[in-house]
């Protein structure tokens, strides 16, 4: 056990202090969401279609999701700054890897080990700027965090697609590489020789190694199913029989086990199975149909990263009002009926968005996002109040991490599911289109005067023609994609009213609204 040191940061080292660990909270975060307006231009510079490019967005999101347990592990393990310095040394290093890779899989290896070390820093971060405000300015300290929260994630896509445009999209790793070592270094030698509480607690490397298989090897089918046909593949049969194996060992390990790396009887509540299954299957379909409407933007619209990026804008000028203000709703109201609302917002915003075509077309995206962003701003908090309702103090960060972890995961399954839906009703689409406009089809004839009249030649009217009605799917595969998750949507605001009423006791100490505001941020990080 380490000496205590628990003298804490005055002055302008405390105010250096906070500018780090806000920089550093908002570096992982903004690397998540200004990515995903770069994958086009990743796939071309890479040189692997745009369906491989995705993978390299969706892996660093599981290394992101199971970092969480990891970096709850070794903060009660080793205390907080250590692991905190070295995720931020492994996260320039891992920068690297991913600024000079030419080939795909030293490049996505880069991007997983980015994503496993940027998670590890969202946890302690959170837990390290707590501990250097007194009690009574511990509040503040959880708005300086919040700050940091959804904002840079909301705001990612036009930053990440001007970045794209304009330097290459190799320059948000060349950006990461000398802030990520600044923030170690400044941190390291902040709090030196700083003390902790260790708890003698044995990590369940079974446990985290089976989970890696399962989470891994999932990803990887959804990743490669369209491209090896399915169960029509051996290596896809071989994949999900190691994939089932290794769940069914994981589940009686866990369950077994003294200490496991995820607490799996957690599911016996009902609040937190159900509140777990809408926060996994409402931002599964939120985080897919954002990477895919920013995608076809660009392949199918012709949009620029920097366009397509800035069509995500109108959600940042609500997402963070509306969570800061659902902080304080949620003590007043039954979580279920805050969460109702919600999940019938984001219904009725997908439905808006299934209406979409080419006219006008930033008119009719402007709209629905910012209602988007209102809904995304109050998504978490009632979710999170639901979940942890009735459970004990000490199970409460255990159920925070396991949700996050499920959470994170969803994001990256959403991304590659709504990738299969989108490759699968556009040859839909287009089949219908072909045959309904045939030659015998007046219409069919009208289209090719026009663009003859245009100035195109008939063999290029043709190819025109053809574009357009590739262009005309892909629109429509969105429209699709967009009205499942309306559906889906519905469905989630049905299932809360399974889950027991809230009710929260109208006083609470200082330190019990201390600890559920910052649960409920952890439960935020995107």
């Amino acid at each position: 056990m380490a000496i205590i040191f628990s003298k804490r940061l005055r002055g302008w080292r405390f105010i250096l202090f906070n500018f780090c660990m806000g920089v550093g909270h908002a570096i992982v975060i903004f690397n998540a969401g200004a990515y995903i307006a770069m994958l086009p231009r990743v796939a071309g510079g890479l040189g692997i279609p745009p369906s491989f490019a995705t993978w390299t967005q969706t892996d660093y999101m599981i290394g992101l999701a199971l970092a969480f347990p990891v970096g709850g592990w070794l903060a009660r393990r080793i205390g907080e700054y250590r692991p905190f310095v070295a995720a931020f040394v492994v996260f320039a290093l891992a920068s690297i890897i991913c600024a000079y890779a030419t080939s795909l899989y030293s490049y996505l290896a880069g991007r997983i080990l980015l994503g496993f070390s940027g998670g590890l820093t969202l946890p302690l971060g959170q837990s390290m700027i707590l501990k250097e405000y007194p009690d009574k300015r511990k509040s503040l300290g959880i708005g300086v965090w919040s700050l940091f929260t959804l904002t840079p994630f909301t705001f990612g896509p036009p930053i990440g697609g001007w970045i794209a445009d304009n330097l290459g999209w190799r320059w948000l790793f060349i950006f990461n590489i000398p802030i990520a070592l600044a923030i170690a270094g400044i941190v390291g030698a902040l709090l030196y020789q700083r003390g902790y509480q260790a708890i003698q607690r044995r990590f369940d490397t079974v446990g985290f190694v089976l989970l890696v298989i399962v989470l891994g090897g999932f990803q990887t089918l959804l990743n490669q199913g369209n491209d090896w046909d399915w169960l029509n593949s051996a290596y896809m049969t071989g994949l999900i029989a190691i994939i089932v194996i290794a769940l069914m060992y994981w589940v009686a390990w866990e369950l077994n086990t003294k200490h496991p790396f995820v607490d799996l009887t957690l599911f016996a509540h009902r609040n937190f199975t159900i509140g777990v299954l809408i926060m996994f299957t409402g931002f599964l379909c939120f985080q897919g149909l954002l990477s895919l409407l920013i995608i076809q933007l660009q392949l199918s619209l012709g949009y620029s990263s920097w366009l397509a990026g800035l069509v995500f804008l109108p959600m940042a000028i609500f997402a963070k009002p509306v969570a800061g203000v659902f902080h304080e709703i949620v003590k007043r109201f039954d979580a279920r009926l805050l969460a109702f609302f919600n999940l019938l917002g984001f219904a009725a915003t997908y439905f808006w968005l299934s209406r979409f075509d080419v006219h006008d077309a930033y008119d009719q995206l402007f709209w629905p996002k910012l209602l988007e962003g209102v809904c995304l701003g109050s998504f978490f908090v009632p979710l999170t109040a639901l979940l942890l309702h009735g459970l004990p103090p000490e199970r409460q960060w255990r159920a925070v991490e396991l949700a996050s972890l499920m959470r994170i995961a969803a994001g990256a399954i959403g991304i590659t599911l709504q990738g299969i839906i989108f490759y699968r009703r556009a040859p839909f689409h287009m089949t219908r289109f072909a045959e309904t406009h045939t030659i015998f089809d007046p219409r069919y004839d009208q289209s090719l005067n026009i663009l003859v009249e245009a100035g195109f030649t008939e063999s290029t009217a043709l190819i025109k023609f053809a574009k357009l009605a590739a262009r005309d799917s892909a629109i429509r595969a969105v429209n699709d994609a967009y009205w499942i998750a309306g559906c889906i949507f519905v469905g989630l605001a049905i299932l809360v009213w399974f889950a027991y009423p809230t009710r929260r006791p109208v006083k609470r100490t200082p330190e019990q609204a201390l600890r559920r505001r910052a649960q409920e941020l952890l439960a935020e990080e995107p």
